[in-house]
């Protein structure tokens, strides 16, 4: 039963991406313990609460400001590596379950990161994908840090909507946007679900030594387990094909086809400077980045 931590459910009723990516980030802040965390720009071990004999001056003020909490930041080392966040706003996105889709829970995922990278004074920037072309939705600049920065970030993906097919040539595409020779770290949130190999095709083609590139694989319990019974008139959000079918008759060969495929993906990403997160929709954010923060690339 999956219930520590705020759940996308919750956090959507608030109907505020600022408040709620502040709220992901300081439950994520609080519970990461002697654990280094490669990524988001800097390396950082934990906040914890100030106490009695501690120097004062190790209190992170800014985020006192901003939390009213007296926090100690426990490590840090400065980096110069830009973020971009880039998120997949193909059809697929608009999939939901539980009042919650895939699109949503990507948007307050993307916003928590943001909040860690303005605490944090990290550059970062905000790109979609969507019909094989991408969109710069906030480019970095001079303001690509801080709060200014957050600000346009949150905006931009306020604004953002799902639609249409991510083609299968997408593979062979080149981003000039991608092509930096400054260090950098690329944080893609998508289904990653494709039909031929061009999501494989793309990241292999981005990932470099000055170059990370971590991947967000967001999917529903539904989806990945179906757990269905009876007929079902199933709509492929990308391209609008309808097809009813007894879900009992294609169970079995379904979830052994989508084991399969997860398996088979997560053995392929096993290549460097790429980093592989899968998550559910049932999931509560704050452990997905917890996850993600703490775990040591092996």
């Amino acid at each position: 039963m999956k219930t520590n931590g705020l759940l996308a459910s919750s956090l959507i009723k608030l109907k505020n991406l600022q408040l709620t990516g502040k709220l992901v980030s300081e439950e994520l802040m609080l519970g990461i313990h002697q654990s280094k965390r490669s990524g988001i720009g800097i390396e950082f071990e934990q906040y914890r609460h100030y106490e009695p004999g501690d120097d004062p001056k190790r209190i992170d003020w800014k985020l006192f400001a901003r939390t009213n909490k007296h926090l100690v930041r426990e490590s840090s080392t400065e980096s110069d590596r830009q973020i971009r966040f880039v998120l997949d706003l193909s059809g697929s996105m608009n999939y939901a379950e539980n009042g919650v889709s895939r699109l949503q829970y990507a948007q307050i995922l993307l916003a928590s990161l943001a909040y860690l990278c303005y605490i944090q004074n990290d550059q970062m920037s905000l790109y979609g994908l969507k019909n094989g072309h991408i969109e710069t939705i906030c480019a970095a600049g001079s303001t690509s840090s801080g709060k200014q920065a957050f600000q346009k970030v949150l905006v931009g993906l306020e604004k953002t909507t799902a639609g249409g097919q991510w083609p299968e040539q997408s593979g062979n595409l080149r981003f000039p946007e991608f092509q930096s020779k400054k260090k950098e770290q690329l944080i893609f949130v998508s289904d990653f679900l494709q039909a031929g190999e061009e999501w494989l095709s793309l990241i292999r083609s981005l990932a470099s030594p000055h170059r990370e590139v971590v991947i967000f694989q967001i999917l529903g319990d539904q989806e990945a387990d179906f757990d269905l019974n009876g007929f079902f008139n199933f709509r492929d959000l990308e391209t609008g094909t309808e097809i009813e079918l007894d879900a009992n008759s294609v169970k079995d060969q379904f979830r052994n086809a989508m084991d399969a495929y997860l398996e088979e993906m997560k053995a392929a990403l096993q290549i460097p400077y790429v980093r592989f997160v899968q998550a559910r929709l049932s999931d509560p954010i704050g452990m997905v980045l917890k996850a993600f923060l703490t775990k040591r690339k092996g």
